[in-house]
């Protein structure tokens, strides 16, 4: 979905809006699922990077401007740990327990037009 908002500074208000935002890369090169007995499956993504492509547009009371803008988020680590239910007599559930991600590097890149 579009991110649209507004944040207040000391010289103003700035308004602005993210649209068109699509995932246009994502590498896992190290991950791994495994069974905890009894509780669930844990999840372990290591060293992942993404690359988002957007649309974005910034208004101040003394300019606007708007343009693309790309994202490279890399060394990104995640667990998540699933909790199944041990019992057979509903449908299958999965929930989240837990969770942790941590990030290393964010590149951020905008082409502007004023």
């Amino acid at each position: 979905p579009d991110l649209t908002g507004h944040e207040k500074f000391v010289l103003g208000n700035v308004k602005y809006n993210i649209s068109r935002i699509h995932v246009t890369a994502v590498e896992l090169p190290s991950a791994s699922i495994s069974l905890l007995p009894g509780s669930g499956i844990k999840l372990v993504i290591g060293n992942a990077s993404l690359t988002i492509d957007m649309n974005w547009s910034i208004r101040t009371w003394m300019f606007k401007d708007s343009g693309r803008g790309t994202v490279h988020i890399s060394k990104v680590f995640v667990t998540a740990v699933f909790s199944t239910p041990l019992d057979s007599t509903g449908p299958t559930a999965i929930s989240l327990t837990s969770c942790h991600t941590t990030s290393g590097d964010i590149d951020l890149k905008l082409n502007g037009k004023t």
